[in-house]
């Protein structure tokens, strides 16, 4: 199985991604050139998205149905902050009903009881559906979330796709064991399904997040209540109305959008849900650790926050560090749990490695996500845009030297210009917060031992870049660095396989490929007396 390196992918599609849809028709594309640091893209018309929302309800076994207090909250454009539209804003009481028909189909329903192939063919039917809807499904997600359509159509899509059908070949490998005992016994291990799943996704990576929590749960013959962010509702209605198309029974999965403080914190304090899964920010992994504890103790994975070292060792390829670094960084708009937020470059190329850094930044180009070529689009919304322009003002206040960018891009939307310090310390804000914005902090070190010590002086510990030359440089900091993924001379290689986590406060459990089975499974054990055994 080949790993999916987006880097790679981003560089074989930025020429030709858009092609087939131009061709088609679907996407206006105004030759107008990409604007690099200028006004000048925020004078144009935004194109208009090749996607109508068809779906804004929430969806409880089986049907879309509106909010029981009949609220609904906007979705916003973050290329306009315009209305997209007015989803039902699920609260407690929709959490209930989610909850009872995602129990109701575990305890009575036919998914737990249907045969592990049939649970594997509705799962692969879901997946071609998906690849046949991958233009609107990623159009979607653009609009509503801002990321380059170029990455959403080429990358993620089929990146969910990958991840189902990975999925959907585990369900009828799922088997116990037979164990051996000191005396007479038959004993055997069950591996069970946990029961209600609830799962909580970020709007960082919508669809993926939806594949990573959704695929094994439902593998493992559980059933689902997913709460979208409040930020991007719209693609996981689409794609959860595929799935019933695909044959998937009435309360398997359920979708509540709506807030954390209201329907997020009811379905992790609900007595009824056997499990909980979140991907999002530490502070709120550590309420919700607390909510599963204060009700039924039921187990948590959670996939939270991190301020990856992206390490540049003496023996580096300037030019290639340089380009691997700044993808690290900037990549979906700096909107990454595993983003290499902090660039440590060895003194001997420091300086190079700076103005070169600053020259790349100043080549990207950011735009309307929907423009051909654009490989940064707008912040998510204007909580973030304005978190990432305090952090900004935090670099320059604390005495880093601002090398480009800095500011606001444009004059419309939430769009943040590519921004590089250098000369940044240790103990600046910048170096040690998770700031997910295009912000990239440059640091200095002199030797391995003092890399290893200052990389691993972090709260967090959820991933780390490392680019050289020697085998026995990487060989040593693949072992000293205390996170949960290590990528040696690349950078967010991701597969369905490889599994994904953290180390300290980045969170609890593993997600992708087989690791992320037994966050949804129970084991059991059988022991039967034995009278008179062949052999033991």
């Amino acid at each position: 199985m080949a790993a999916l390196r987006i880097s790679s992918l981003l560089s074989r599609s930025l020429t030709s991604s858009l092609s087939s849809s131009l061709s088609k028709g679907k996407i206006s594309y105004k030759g107008r050139g990409i604007c690099r640091f200028s006004t000048a893209a925020s004078l144009e018309v935004p194109i208009k998205p090749p996607v109508k929302v068809e779906y804004t309800q929430l969806f409880i076994n089986g049907q879309f149905v509106d909010a029981a207090s009949g609220k609904t909250f906007q979705t916003l454009d973050p290329r306009t902050a315009e209305v997209i539209a007015h989803v039902a804003e699920g609260d407690a009481e929709d959490i209930n009903r989610a909850v009872a028909a995602a129990r109701k189909a575990f305890d009575e329903g036919p998914w737990p009881k249907l045969t592990a192939y049939e649970r594997q063919r509705i799962l692969l039917r879901f997946a071609d559906l998906v690849e046949e809807h991958n233009d609107e499904i990623a159009a979607l997600e653009t609009w509503d979330n801002g990321k380059p359509y170029e990455q959403a159509a080429k990358i993620e899509v089929p990146m969910f796709v990958r991840l189902m059908r990975y999925y959907a070949g585990w369900a009828d490998k799922i088997h116990g064991m037979t164990v051996p005992a000191d005396g007479p016994y038959h004993v055997q291990t069950l591996h069970e399904p946990i029961g209600v799943a609830g799962q909580i996704i970020p709007w960082n990576f919508p669809l993926l997040m939806y594949a990573w929590k959704v695929g094994p749960a439902l593998a493992c013959g559980n059933t689902v209540v997913l709460k979208t962010a409040e930020q991007t509702p719209l693609s996981a209605l689409y794609v959860t109305k595929l799935f019933h198309e695909a044959g998937l029974p009435s309360g398997v999965l359920n979708i509540v959008s709506g807030f954390g403080p209201t329907a997020g914190a009811a379905l992790c304090s609900h007595m009824d849900v056997d499990k909980l899964a979140f991907t999002g920010s530490t502070e709120t992994g550590k309420i919700i650790l607390e909510l599963a504890a204060r009700s039924n103790l039921k187990p948590v994975t959670l996939e939270l926050g991190g301020k990856s070292p992206f390490i540049v060792c003496e023996d580096a390829d300037v030019d290639n560090a340089v380009e691997l670094a700044h993808f690290a960084l900037f990549f979906n708009q700096g909107q990454c749990c595993c983003a290499g937020s902090r660039t440590y470059v060895h003194e001997r190329v420091y300086d190079e490695f700076v103005e070169k850094a600053k020259a790349r930044a100043l080549k990207r180009s950011v735009g309307d996500p929907f423009r051909q070529g654009m490989e940064q689009g707008p912040q998510v919304d204007s909580e973030q845009f304005e978190k990432v322009l305090r952090y900004i003002r935090s670099g320059v206040d604390s005495g880093a030297t601002l090398e480009t960018g800095g500011d606001r891009f444009g004059e419309k939307g939430y769009y943040i210009k590519p921004t590089v310090f250098s000369n940044v310390q240790d103990d600046m804000l910048i170096a040690k917060d998770e700031i997910f914005g295009p912000v990239q902090s440059i640091l200095q070190y002199k030797d391995l031992d003092e890399v290893i010590r200052r990389a691993n002086n972090s709260r967090y510990g959820l991933a780390a870049g490392v680019f050289t030359q020697s085998l026995e440089t990487a060989n040593t900091l693949m072992r000293a660095l205390r996170v949960g993924t290590v990528w040696i001379n690349c950078f967010d290689t991701f597969d369905a396989a490889i599994p994904f986590g953290g180390y300290k406060m980045s969170g609890i459990g593993r997600e992708k490929g087989e690791y992320s089975l037994k966050n949804y499974l129970q084991v059991k054990a059988v022991v039967t007396p034995l009278k008179n055994p062949a052999w033991l």
